[in-house]
């Protein structure tokens, strides 16, 4: 069977599922590039941050705090989208399961209108569940690992990021 087919099988929480999940790599391929980038740009915002607390005039007692500020500004602007990630690998199991009893309940309900006399009559209830729970686990396993990653990527730029910054400021 082809992949569309499996889609149209699965009903609209396929559909949700499929944009959800384009949605979902078209971020996390974003957020990879730009943080190859800014792995490689570490040197030039840390002189970009620390122009900034330069420029505040402040004593050198709240310049690390001031310091402290800028970084987790900065961070958080690079984070955007990450959370988009994890909700996306959170719900999509439930999207899943969603499908699943919808799928259950209309093979109840097509058994009770038609009897048990004709199993086909009801196995595209079941297929319909059992489709949209695997939709919503090829979803959210990616998703999960991608936020992850990324994760892990943006702890390291803030390290090199904080250390460096730390350097020029005091």
């Amino acid at each position: 069977m082809r992949i569309i087919e499996y889609i149209t099988q699965g009903g609209p929480i396929m559909y949700i599922l499929l944009l959800l999940n384009i949605c979902g790599f078209a971020i996390m391929i974003s957020k990879f590039i730009s943080f190859n980038k800014e792995t490689g740009r570490i040197e030039d915002a840390a002189n970009e941050l620390s122009g900034r607390i330069e420029k505040s005039g402040k004593d050198a007692n709240s310049i690390l705090e001031l310091a402290k500020q800028e970084l987790s500004l900065y961070i958080g602007g690079l984070e955007k989208g990450l959370n988009t990630v994890r909700i996306i690998a959170t719900i999509s199991p439930l999207l899943g399961l969603l499908g699943t009893v919808i799928g259950v309940l209309v093979a109840f309900r097509v058994m009770s209108q038609t009897g048990l006399n004709n199993p086909a009559s009801f196995a595209q209830g079941i297929s319909m569940a059992l489709i949209t729970t695997v939709g919503g686990m090829m979803v959210a396993i990616p998703h999960y690992i991608g936020h992850s990653y990324l994760m892990g990527i943006l702890d390291r730029v803030e390290i090199e990021l904080e250390k460096t910054l730390v350097g020029k400021v005091l």
